[in-house]
C-alpha cells in the first residue's frame, strides 16, 4: 500500500548514483535546481561510512523522489572535497539551487537521518513523506477514536510498511490491538519496536496503556471497592484497587483523585505504588490533557510541600 501517492516508488537507481569530479556539476549543481541533492562524502577505508551510507540510501529511497543522493569517494575526488572543506568523513551536504543548505559530519542513528532528510525537503519547499505519513497517522487515530479499531490497525500497519521507524504509527498499532482486546499481540508488537524509537513518547504511551489494560482485566467491582474505602479510609490496598477499577471503567479523573489521596495518606505505601501508578496513567494520556496537567500539579504540590 502506497500511502503517499498511490503509485510505485521511484527506482532506487534514479534516486542514488555514484558521482565523480567530472560529473559533480551535472549530478549535484545542475540537478539540485530541480530537487535537493544529498551528497555523501565517503571512502572505502572509512568504517562509519559503511554504516551511514546504506542508512542514507534507505532514507532517500523512502522519500519517494522528493530528494536524491550522490555518493562521492573522497579518495577519487580530492579537489571537490577540498573546495567544500570536507575535513573528516563521513560528511554529508544537502544542495539546493546549486548551493549547500544543510549538512552534518559523522554517522547518525536512523531517526536523525530521517529527520535530516525531512528537514531538507521541507526547507527547500517540498513536502516530506514524514509529513504525509503524519497525516495518515492522524486519520488512523481518528478511526481509532471512532471505534474502528480494525481499520485503524490496518492503516497503522500500512504506514509502518513505508516507514518502519514511525513512532506514531508503531504506538498506534499497539493501541489498536489493545482496543481490540488482543493484549498478547499488542505486547508482541511493543516488544518488537525498533531500537531507534523504543524510548519515544509514542512507544512509552503505548506501553503505559498496555499496562493499564492488563490491570483492567483483573479490576474488581467499583461499587464494592467504593463501599470498602468509605468504611475503611486507611485501607490503602482497597483504595489502590478502587483506582484501578475506576480507570478500567473509564473514570480516569476519579482514578487519579483516589491515587492522589492515597499518596497524601502514605506516599511510601507499597514502595510508592500510588506515584508509580499515577505516572503510568499520565504517560498513557496526552501531555496536555487537563487530567495530566492538574494531576501533576497536585502531585508536585504534595511532594514539595
Amino acid at each position: 500500500m502506497d500511502l503517499l501517492n498511490g503509485a510505485d516508488s521511484p527506482e532506487a537507481t534514479d534516486l542514488i548514483k555514484d558521482g565523480t569530479e567530472a560529473t559533480f556539476m551535472a549530478d549535484v549543481i545542475e540537478a539540485s535546481q530541480e530537487a535537493p541533492i544529498i551528497v555523501d562524502f565517503w571512502a572505502p577505508w572509512c568504517g562509519p561510512c559503511k554504516t551511514l551510507g546504506p542508512a542514507l540510501e534507505e532514507a532517500v529511497t523512502a522519500a519517494n523522489g522528493a530528494v536524491k543522493m550522490v555518493k562521492i569517494n573522497v579518495d577519487e575526488a580530492q579537489m571537490i572535497a577540498g573546495q567544500l572543506q570536507v575535513q573528516s568523513i563521513p560528511t554529508v551536504y544537502a544542495f539546493h539551487k546549486g548551493q549547500p543548505v544543510d549538512g552534518f559530519q559523522g554517522a547518525l542513528p536512523g531517526s536523525e537521518i530521517k529527520a535530516f532528510i525531512d528537514r531538507v525537503i521541507e526547507a527547500t519547499g517540498g513536502e516530506s513523506p514524514g509529513g504525509q505519513l503524519d497525516d495518515a497517522v492522524q486519520a488512523a487515530e481518528d478511526m481509532l477514536a471512532e471505534g474502528a479499531a480494525v481499520d485503524a490497525a490496518q492503516t497503522f500497519a500500512a504506514i509502518l510498511g513505508e516507514d518502519s521507524n514511525h513512532a506514531g504509527a508503531y504506538g498506534g498499532l499497539v493501541r489498536a490491538h489493545i482496543a481490540l482486546g488482543d493484549l498478547d499481540q499488542a505486547e508482541a508488537i511493543l516488544n518488537g519496536a525498533p531500537a531507534d524509537i523504543s524510548t519515544s513518547a509514542e512507544i512509552e504511551a503505548a506501553h503505559a496503556q498496555l499496562e493499564l489494560a492488563k490491570q483492567a482485566a483483573d479490576a474488581g467491582p467499583v461499587g464494592e471497592l467504593t463501599a470498602t474505602v468509605e468504611a475503611e479510609p486507611d485501607n490503602h490496598q482497597a483504595r489502590f484497587d478502587l483506582a484501578q477499577a475506576l480507570h478500567a471503567n473509564g473514570d480516569v479523573e476519579e482514578a487519579v483523585a483516589q491515587l492522589l489521596e492515597l499518596f497524601r495518606r502514605d506516599r511510601e505505601w507499597d514502595d510508592g505504588a500510588a506515584k508509580t501508578q499515577l505516572f503510568t496513567i499520565f504517560d498513557a494520556l496526552k501531555p496536555n490533557d487537563p487530567i495530566v496537567l492538574n494531576g501533576r500539579r497536585k502531585l508536585s504540590s504534595m511532594i514539595f510541600a
